[in-house]
């Protein structure tokens, strides 16, 4: 009787070795959440449809290092730890954990510590991966103004992209990798939330127009167009509007001039006249014997528009036309202005 209990406690203790044994080596089960969110680890066991008496879910620091974090023990309260107690919730029916508002800090291995009846135990392990989005990637771009697109242009790119965990680098996309030259190239990592900032400039030799983004773990930035060849410049052209404006306000200030005679009346009120011109004395003259001499002109003017009803506006006009325009009287051109006035002015409006 001796000897069967002795082998009974023997085979129960190889038989408890070769489950720790087992469930030791198998590879951890991966389970993947994302930063702030929920996740549960559920502890799969071998001996299905067995009463299980503790439950203890703890995570691996070390190889020799345990921290309990949650479970069960049907025959005493568990003290949780403060950290966990209210980010932790077990369910004793499917042996599972819920971890809410995970953080890079929970990533790492965790193992279940499964107790039966029978005082057997399985410890399976699982690994927690924790990720968090990058943000859309910005993509900066400075280019050289010389050069058409090709040869002799060459264009700084910075690509950034934050929030983001685990560290990432940054893809380019649409360029030859063969011009491309690493200028910057920088990861920092929050001290709070442990998530990462990417940065990356570079420069590229322009070998044809081309659009580029930049990718950082899956986030995608949007296509930018660079080496395009340059347009007609926004300057040039509008300096030539501007050159064209002058020379047509020039033109038409001639045409005026040669049109009206000179005189810059517009296009307001004409007066038709009869003007009498006398010539002041100043010697004799073969063609006008006399001490004055007497001319009637005709005479048409065209007064600016809204100056034809001003007091002496006629008389003023004709005065400046009799000044410019000596061909009034053409047989005395040499006279000099001076010489001659008006004494009677006979007018109508056309």
């Amino acid at each position: 009787m001796k000897v069967d209990t002795f082998h009974f406690r023997c085979l129960a203790l190889v038989m408890t070795l070769v489950l720790v044994t087992a469930s030791t080596d198998d590879p951890p089960t991966n389970i993947t959440a994302v930063l702030g969110d929920t996740t549960t680890f559920r502890c799969h066991i071998q001996k299905q449809g067995i009463p299980v008496a503790r439950l203890y879910i703890q995570r691996v620091i070390k190889d020799s290092q345990e921290i309990f974090i949650n479970g069960f023990d049907s025959t005493r309260k568990l003290v949780v730890p403060p950290e966990y107690q209210k980010r932790t919730k077990v369910n004793k029916t499917d042996l599972s954990m819920e971890l809410t508002n995970v953080s890079v800090s929970d990533e790492g291995l965790y193992k279940c510590v499964v107790f039966f009846n029978t005082m057997d135990k399985e410890m399976p392990m699982i690994h927690l991966k924790v990720i968090a989005k990058y943000r859309v990637p910005t993509i900066e771009k400075e280019c050289s103004k010389h050069g058409d697109g090709t040869a002799g242009k060459s264009c700084q790119l910075s690509c950034s992209s934050v929030g983001g965990y685990p560290q990432s680098a940054v893809k380019w996309a649409g360029l030859n990798l063969s011009l491309i030259n690493v200028v910057h190239n920088e990861s920092s990592e929050d001290l709070y939330s442990k998530t990462w900032t990417i940065n990356q400039t570079i420069t590229y030799n322009c070998d044809q127009p081309t659009n580029v983004s930049c990718a950082v773990e899956g986030a995608i930035s949007p296509a930018v167009s660079i080496c395009e060849k340059e347009p007609f410049s926004i300057k040039v052209i509008t300096a030539i509007v501007v050159l064209v404006c002058v020379l047509l306000i020039i033109l038409a200030f001639v045409l005026m001039k040669f049109c009206c005679g000179g005189s810059p009346q517009g296009d307001g009120t004409r007066f038709s006249a009869i003007v009498e011109v006398v010539r002041l004395p100043d010697g004799p003259r073969a063609d006008c014997p006399a001490e004055r001499c007497v001319f009637k002109v005709a005479l048409l003017l065209n007064l600016p528009a809204g100056r034809d009803k001003r007091p002496g506006t006629f008389e003023q006009a004709f005065t400046q036309s009799f000044i410019r325009k000596r061909t009034l009287f053409p047989q005395h051109p040499e006279a000099a202005v001076g010489s001659f006035y008006h004494r009677d002015v006979s007018a109508r409006k056309e």
